[in-house]
């Protein structure tokens, strides 16, 4: 199953089409860490992360974690933790997994630079919540009820395409 960006304010999936955000600069052949942009190309969708205090969901098909509040993803480009999930430390910069905002409460981590990670090619691209749909820093932003549903569609094999 294919996930597509259509254009920078709508996913569509199937038969369905979700309003949607992007990153404030839109859509790069060339993301490097910081340049709020989506990186284009087709990803795989990894694995599902959610605060089980706050979100309730049916089982999906992806592998899933709870988020814990010593969660953090590296973007630390200098660190050999880069663009993976870790733990809180003083060492490195990372973004918060545990976050007081509700945009973390379900994540959906996405392979890119995730392979054979690169320096400084970007890190921490997800698809997330937003009750808003301002521009992100470079993630996929859509709301609640679109992402539950989302859950309900997506399978092990989905990939995004964002072109």
């Amino acid at each position: 199953m294919i996930i597509y960006l259509k254009n920078k304010h709508t996913l569509v999936v199937d038969e369905f089409q979700f309003r949607c955000a992007i990153g404030k600069n839109g859509l790069s052949n060339k993301k490097i860490e910081g340049d709020f942009c989506t990186p284009k190309g087709i990803f795989k969708l990894e694995k599902l992360y959610y605060r089980k205090d706050r979100v309730n969901f049916e089982k999906c098909d992806l592998k899933s974690e709870k988020i814990n509040n010593r969660m953090v993803w590296c973007n630390d480009s200098t660190s050999i933790f880069y663009n993976r999930l870790t733990q809180i430390s003083k060492k490195i910069t990372y973004e918060k997994m545990f976050r007081n905002d509700y945009k973390y409460n379900l994540i959906i981590t996405l392979d890119y630079n995730r392979q054979k990670i690169k320096k400084n090619k970007g890190s921490a691209i997800f698809i997330h919540l937003t009750k808003d749909y301002k521009a992100t820093a470079g993630c996929i932003a859509i709301n609640k009820n679109d992402f539950e549903i989302l859950l309900k569609i997506i399978k092990k094999n989905t990939y995004i395409k964002t072109c």
